[in-house]
């Protein structure tokens, strides 16, 4: 399967917590590792089904240590929670991007409902 969106450009802040992203349609993204880490597209994150989604909480500090392509498809991040099983096609970062407003208050929604938080779970 085609990708319909075509990154000409993949940066890793120098803070390791934004991956910026151009696409051939001239569109532009900064998302946050926070975000990319919460909204993986691993069998982890996502299940078999949407019945098995997981809400992930507690990686507000999260950071991206590696970008490694797959192929000329996708990359695959890797966390410093040591997560790597995601494939981030073309397709699916753009629609991180074009969706980031959306998907990340529908995240938040889920956060609260659950009683859960963004913030990480201090180990004594």
């Amino acid at each position: 399967m085609e990708a319909r969106h075509w990154p000409v450009e993949i940066r890793l802040g120098k803070d390791r917590r934004t991956l910026s992203v151009a696409f051939d349609d001239g569109s532009r993204f900064d998302l946050a590792a926070e975000y990319l880490r919460v909204l993986s597209p691993s069998a982890e994150v996502q299940g078999h089904g949407p019945s098995q989604r997981k809400t992930i909480a507690g990686k507000r500090n999260v950071e991206i240590i590696g970008v490694e392509p797959v192929g000329r498809y996708a990359v695959k991040l890797v966390f410093d929670d040591l997560h790597d099983t995601g494939i981030y096609t073309w397709d699916y970062l753009h629609e991180l991007g074009a969706e980031q407003t959306a998907k990340w208050n529908a995240y938040l929604g889920e956060l609260e409902e659950k009683g859960l938080s963004r913030e990480p779970v201090r180990r004594r």
